[in-house]
């Protein structure tokens, strides 16, 4: 079995359905999709979506298993992983998100639940820079982020990219891990830019 992967919130705000079908693939573009083990690729991360986007994947396919306030998909995205969906009340209002667990582990779904909740029940906003880069990957067009190729450092090839656009410098190709703070300010958007920063849990 694949180590457990950390659960990361990686979108902020609430997709659109276009944004939210990108998003049950974030990792489309990989070099070697059809040959890797993507099970810890995707496990572990989850976002918010709306009630009717919820309710709409609900009636898609009977679920694998419902339990109280979680469902799960019948289909498997890599491996053992599918989609979950949860319903949860925090702080008196109902909200719904979309999270991929490892069903070889059966307590993940609960530990997941119990991760958006703290996440989202903290009276401070605020971002760690894991997840500015996350959010900037999600919402960024397939056209402008990707993978390093053979024309990268060996030790880099695989990394994600983004195209930064600096001005009068142009635009320029840059590992996503390797963008500065100033750089991750230029690419989100302004009611995400100014959040201070969070301690990662």
């Amino acid at each position: 079995m694949c180590p457990a992967s950390p659960i990361r919130k990686v979108f902020f705000g609430l997709p659109d359905r276009r944004q939210l079908f990108r998003m049950f693939d974030r990792h489309a573009q990989r070099p070697d999709r059809r040959e890797d083990d993507a099970r810890t690729l995707y496990a572990g991360e989850w976002f918010e979506i709306a009630a009717t986007d919820h309710d709409h994947m609900f009636e898609i396919l009977p679920p694998l298993w419902m339990r109280g306030d979680m469902f799960a998909m019948r289909e498997f995205l890599a491996g053992s992983v599918t989609s979950v969906f949860f319903a949860l009340r925090i702080d008196g209002q109902l909200r719904h998100f979309h999270g991929y667990c490892d069903l070889a582990d059966q307590a993940s779904p609960d530990r997941m639940r119990a991760a958006i909740i703290d996440r989202e029940s903290r009276p401070v906003k605020a971002m760690t820079r894991t997840e500015r880069l996350e959010h900037i990957w999600s919402s960024t067009h397939d056209d402008y982020r990707g993978y390093a190729g053979d024309r990268w450092p060996e030790a880099d090839r695989g990394k994600r990219t983004v195209l930064f656009y600096g001005g009068r410098q142009g635009t320029s190709l840059v590992l996503l891990d390797d963008l500065t703070d100033a750089r991750i300010a230029a690419k989100l958007p302004v009611q995400l830019r100014y959040l201070p920063d969070a301690i990662a849990a």
